[in-house]
């Protein structure tokens, strides 16, 4: 697979010699644009990421066969129909270099590859499988009517066992060394005679999916030794700063735009943040809290105002907001010198004039809880009442539960950023058309009282118990 930086020229394999699901074998012999190279990339990743989204929220096989659906259609079609077969295995091969490169990242991209080509399977025709079949020289055997009539008592034992309709005289089932299929044997889902597994037709995605990983597991490992070996040097002005930065990409919303809500003010932060700001950022804006960790205004004065900027809160307004919380510490004058710079800059007013986009979910939520001093295992639990159910290192998973408890609202595509948990809660709590032209209101007294400091404190937010 060539990289080219500017004209489009490829040598199109025709449709009818490509199967509609392609093996991943070998990379493909044509020219990608460096554009290409990374939007395919990232459009697949979208893909991956909504199915592992999916599995980690315990979605059931038929759900997560009308989502991979949907996540394909949605992100792999090209507008050119007859590039779709190259786009697939294009950005299969792309992400197949950026995830060979550690343990964790192969790890994870071949359970997601895998999934992804186990309901695509299940998605196709009969011929279509059977055509798969055929070119992965799969040992297997499709059994002869004699054979069907010796074992048809033990195939009916089977089928009752799991509410599976009988066979019936022109049912396809298929000899396996019962080795290939340890999915099927380990749930006692086939008939085992001799050595061999008897797979009915409705079962062979399993053995399809057993060798593709298989292969694909080997693959990665030959492709990481290619990568440390001569790629990453080779490339390392051009393709590897792309590779080692896919992985990381966030892939959602650009919120540094303008807001779909109009602007809001500040008089209306307090109640915004009991009903429409995420856990990380309802804690970050505590008065109790912020003034507590004062010794990390600088990092929390960023995280903040990033996402007080996506939210619609206009420059003077947010310069407003932090010159009275700072005057606490070190004064209107030196917040002045010290601090406003950073806040016009987050605006495009300072230095090179370019709006920063908002931080991400991973960063922002992390930082707003382990800067409270809680633990993981203590949010989750206190908060969400789920621990259980949650893999490591899913705070993005537990922010999705909290957004669904409190607003009694499904969240298929998950929170994967702050400011998509406020776009989202506003969609559910008002109408549109009551939020467009919220007046600005600059209320310029800091909230002294310990009454109004106490409204955000953890014990008085609203919970998502279940």
């Amino acid at each position: 697979m060539e990289i080219v930086r500017s004209q489009r020229s490829r040598t199109n394999t025709p449709n009818d010699s490509v199967s509609t699901l392609p093996l991943y074998r070998y990379a493909p012999q044509l020219e990608v644009r460096l554009e290409d190279f990374e939007v395919f990339a990232m459009d697949r990743l979208r893909v991956l990421k909504g199915i592992s989204d999916a599995l980690a929220r315990g979605k059931r096989p038929e759900e997560m066969e009308n989502l991979v659906r949907d996540l394909w259609k949605a992100n792999m079609r090209h507008p050119e129909a007859s590039e779709d077969v190259n786009k697939d295995i294009i950005s299969h091969f792309v992400l197949r270099l950026v995830y060979c490169r550690t343990e964790d990242l192969r790890k994870w991209f071949l359970s997601m590859e895998t999934a992804l080509y186990r309901y695509r399977f299940l998605l196709g025709s009969s011929e279509a499988k059977r055509a798969l079949m055929e070119e992965f020289d799969l040992p297997c055997k499709a059994i002869s009517r004699t054979e069907f009539e010796n074992a048809k008592e033990k195939l009916e034992q089977v089928a009752r066992s799991f509410d599976q309709p009988l066979p019936t005289a022109d049912a396809i089932f298929y000899k396996v060394p019962f080795e290939e299929v340890p999915e099927l044997v380990a749930g006692r889902r086939v008939y085992i005679h001799k050595g061999h597994a008897y797979v009915a037709m409705h079962q062979v995605v399993s053995l399809v999916v057993t060798q593709f990983r298989s292969n694909l597991s080997k693959a990665l490992i030959l492709t990481n030794r290619k990568w440390t070996s001569t790629i990453r040097e080779q490339e390392k002005d051009r393709l590897t700063p792309i590779v080692e930065a896919l992985s990381m990409s966030y892939l959602g919303p650009d919120y540094s735009q303008t807001k779909e809500f109009g602007e809001i003010s500040i008089k209306d932060l307090d109640q915004l943040a009991r009903s429409s700001f995420p856990l990380c950022m309802r804690h970050l804006f505590d008065k109790y809290v912020f003034r507590r960790l004062f010794t990390f205004l600088l990092s929390l004065t960023l995280c903040v105002s990033l996402y007080a900027k996506g939210v619609g809160l206009r420059m003077e307004d947010a310069l407003a907001f932090w010159k009275a919380e700072f005057s606490h510490k070190v004064g209107a004058e030196r917040f002045d010198k010290e601090y406003a710079y950073s806040i016009r800059h987050n605006y495009g007013k300072e230095g090179k004039r370019t709006i920063r986009s908002e931080t991400n979910g991973v960063h922002v939520t992390s930082y707003g809880l382990y800067t409270l001093f809680l633990s993981k295992d203590h949010f989750l639990d206190s908060w969400c009442g789920r621990s259980s159910r949650l893999p490591l290192s899913s705070f993005q998973l537990a922010c999705t539960l909290t957004f669904e408890a409190v607003h009694s609202s499904s969240c298929d595509a998950g929170i994967n950023h702050p400011n998509q948990y406020f776009s989202d809660s506003h969609k559910i709590l008002q109408p549109k058309s009551k939020i467009t032209n919220i007046q600005v209101q600059i209320v310029g007294q800091p909230h002294s009282d310990q009454a109004e400091m106490a409204k955000f404190r953890p014990s008085n937010l609203q919970t998502c118990k279940s």
